[in-house]
């Protein structure tokens, strides 16, 4: 952000909470910018002589989306508070400039009390943490079910609906150029390649896309706030199927979950998923290609952000995300994607070779 737009927003903020009664006297509000990960949006921590909020720009590289992206996350986040999910207060909404006022949840991501817990505690992944993944499962499954009633597909700015098409071009396409074809030089791939993606599509379209998709539900969209879990980050939300949400959280590279917790907390997720009637048999029937998907994203966006967008906090997840992916190509289920798990074993030798490169995290 150059310092003239910071100064305009800075500008446009005091007016902003000036007329909406949120501050008489702008001299003694204290306005900070803040970091958001891989988001291109502008963030502000807010002082007045009485509280703190957080303050929310769309971005100024497209208007028109920022803006479309600004009002989805107004709508469907009053809808979540509305009901009942553990998602910030929406304190106020500029509709002309998109600026939203959020309640101030502090700084403490998911994903930093599991880095502290790394740095004091050899038993990285015990009870504790567990027991809070248990909770973050139980507000997951209770918010793709409430939070897909009376939601109004209008609000999404991006696409309604989490459909074949997407995984396709948003997923699998995504995989391919950015990671494989911009990052890592790849330009000869299998004839049958795309053929195994869609096939995978196809398998994965098959699961009803009817609940709440947050679509990017992962450690760092996850803050704690007064020992509370709290969902962040939901603009991108649309309709989709129950799986998705839980793979993100499960195969997050940022946590690095050990195979044998995923598959606790995949149980517990059963257990409660079953409490509301709801088939288990069928989730795990699709759970496997939800993941893969899933897989393929999370690749796709590390590269893109990571060495397009020099947001170098993403290249140390590469590899992890990597090996995750082969790990789910060499389970039965994905027998049908041989070309995939050849071409994701010749990734793993290339990245071996650029390990330097990749995971360098200095900013």
């Amino acid at each position: 952000m150059t310092k003239s737009n910071e100064n305009n927003n800075t500008q446009q903020i005091l007016n902003f909470l000036q007329k909406e009664g949120f501050a008489e006297n702008t001299d003694k509000i204290r306005l900070a910018p803040l970091s958001g990960d891989g988001s291109n949006r502008m963030f502000f921590n807010i002082k007045t002589e009485t509280t703190t909020y957080c303050g929310v720009f769309p971005a100024n590289e497209n208007t028109q989306k920022g803006l479309a992206e600004a009002h989805a996350a107004f709508n469907i986040g009053s809808h979540l508070k509305k009901r009942g999910i553990p998602v910030p207060v929406i304190h106020a909404f500029d509709p002309v400039t998109g600026f939203i006022l959020f309640e101030d949840l502090g700084e403490i991501l998911f994903h930093d009390l599991l880095q502290e817990k790394k740095k004091h505690s050899a038993e990285l992944f015990g009870q504790e943490i567990t027991e809070l993944y248990k909770e973050i499962i139980e507000n997951l499954l209770f918010m793709q079910i409430s939070g897909s009633v009376h939601f109004d597909r209008k609000w999404c700015w991006d696409t309604q609906r989490y459909n074949k098409k997407l995984m396709l071009e948003k997923e699998s396409d995504y995989f391919l150029q950015a990671f494989c074809q911009d990052l890592l030089g790849i330009k000869r791939f299998p004839n049958k390649l795309n053929d195994e993606f869609k096939l995978l599509a196809g398998r994965a379209a098959r699961q009803p896309a009817v609940y709440f998709l947050h679509r990017d539900f992962q450690s760092r969209n996850l803050m704690v706030s007064d020992g509370k879990i709290r969902i962040i980050d939901f603009q991108g939300a649309r309709l989709g199927p129950l799986g998705y949400d839980l793979a993100s959280l499960l195969i997050d590279p940022y946590a690095q979950l050990p195979e044998q917790l995923q598959h606790e907390l995949l149980e517990h997720y059963l257990e409660h998923l079953c409490k509301y009637g709801l088939d288990d048999r069928a989730f795990v029937k699709g759970y496997p290609n939800l993941a893969l998907q899933r897989n393929l994203q999370i690749l796709g966006a590390y590269a893109f952000l990571g060495f397009q967008k020099n947001k170098k906090f993403f290249r140390q997840f590469i590899l992890p995300a990597t090996f995750s992916l082969n790990r789910r190509l060499a389970q039965p289920e994905a027998n049908d994607y041989p070309h995939l798990r050849q071409l994701t074993e010749k990734i793993i030798g290339l990245l071996e070779q650029k390990k330097d490169s990749i995971s360098t995290t200095a900013e």
